[in-house]
């Protein structure tokens, strides 16, 4: 059995926890959290994270077989892509001064599912993070993360904590963390530490 790297783990649920927290799907996960059950939305939510993110670990398992050099390059461009997209999420909600159009009516899609329960609210609540996920900046994260480190078993592992903890935030204190804390604060934070893996993964490529 392929040992765990504790390392890769914490980095990948620290990468991931910061990008994925000013996510639409963060809320969404809210939105659904206050018309159905919190623990049904969360298993629901859960679930379709650890297909979405299985998905990315196979895609970048099977990345990890090109040349290593191509693998770093790759992997500093869609880190270096995901803080310029962070960083424009972020400017553009300070200009805004709160959640944006497409964040509002992502979430009352997600809310306007009639009054349903047990099974359906976590059929519901997969099928809306599933089609939300999908091509997301973390899903292209965790795949860039597999290829760089070539260990999917810690890549999964730390993805799938991270998404699990922001979405359970946003079951538990979602609306209160959202009015204590700036999302364009945390969309700041996002893209500094895609930009540091941009760099470190550029500074690989160049004395590796």
């Amino acid at each position: 059995m392929t040992p765990v790297d504790l390392a890769v783990v914490a980095l990948t649920f620290g990468a991931l926890f910061l990008v994925e927290l000013p996510d639409k799907t963060f809320i969404a996960t809210l939105v659904m959290s206050t018309k159905f059950r919190p623990l049904l939305v969360w298993i629901g939510v859960g679930l379709a994270f650890a297909v979405q993110t299985g998905i990315a670990v196979a895609l970048g398992k099977a990345a990890s077989f090109l040349p290593t050099d191509v693998v770093r390059a790759a992997a500093m461009l869609l880190f270096l892509a995901g803080a310029v997209l962070l960083f424009r999420e972020a400017r553009s909600h300070d200009q805004a001064e709160g959640e944006s159009e497409t964040e509002q009516e992502f979430a009352e899609k997600a809310a306007a599912r009639g009054e349903v329960t047990g099974f359906k609210v976590v059929l519901t609540s997969f099928l809306v993070l599933f089609a939300a996920e999908w091509g997301d900046l973390s899903q292209l994260l965790t795949l860039s993360l597999v290829a760089k480190y070539d260990d999917p078993v810690s890549v999964f592992i730390g993805a799938w904590g991270a998404l699990l903890a922001v979405s359970g935030l946003a079951v538990i204190v979602g609306r209160v963390l959202l009015a204590k804390v700036k999302l364009s604060v945390l969309h700041y934070a996002g893209g500094c530490v895609c930009l540091v893996l941009a760099l470190f993964s550029a500074y690989e490529l160049l004395t590796g």
